[in-house]
């Protein structure tokens, strides 16, 4: 129960991301395909499932395959525990310690970090992203200025912006949640400036 696994796949959200990517409209998807824009808004809103004939053809007809679409589906559910106590790292004591937040391919990624982090590391993320001090304090330098954040404090930060940040109490843990990766919201940004 609650293990996303168990539940079938939901490819609509997988076509439409590839389907935006390409800039392509349902109507053409709907004539490379030879499938009908109803049959295929359907399928992006998950109210239809294509038979394996007829993901093939949308898969033709997006340059891609229906194996790649499989594997960029989102699990059917909507509600996924993640429970407490799965790290990465070497577990309980000093050393720094992660785990992620939300399992799967989904439009959000979140993850904990515990405990001392490397302050030489350098971020920067293609997305937006929101920083969380859930206990402890943590020392953050963003676009030349540095910060200093306590329990209860965000940090929000636009896609691009190089940062770094540690931690300045022990077993200081911050909550990290992003935009994910393969979503093209600073895309999305870049279209609304003037060059």
């Amino acid at each position: 129960m609650g293990d996303h696994k168990e539940q079938p796949l939901r490819v609509g959200a997988a076509v439409r991301r590839r389907r935006r990517s390409l800039q392509l409209t349902l109507a053409v998807v709907a004539e490379r395909s030879g499938l009908s824009v109803p049959f295929l808004s359907q399928i992006e809103n998950d109210r239809a499932r294509p038979s394996t004939g007829s993901l093939e053809k949308v898969a033709d007809a997006l340059r891609t395959t229906a194996v790649e679409l499989l594997a960029a589906a989102d699990p059917a559910c909507s509600v996924d525990v993640v429970r407490a106590g799965v790290t990465e790292g070497t577990g309980p004591g000093p050393e720094p310690r992660s785990r992620s937040l939300v399992r799967g391919h989904h439009q959000m990624h979140a993850s904990e970090f515990t405990g001392e982090q490397d302050p030489g590391r350098e971020f920067q993320y293609r997305n937006d992203q929101l920083l969380y001090v859930a206990d402890g304090a943590v020392e953050i330098e963003a676009e030349g200025r540095a910060y200093r954040l306590g329990r209860g404090d965000t940090l929000y930060l636009t896609g691009g912006v190089r940062h770094r940040w540690r931690a300045t109490e022990p077993d200081t843990r911050v909550v990290v949640v992003a935009v994910a990766e393969h979503i093209e919201a600073v895309r999305d940004r870049d279209r609304g400036r003037k060059r």
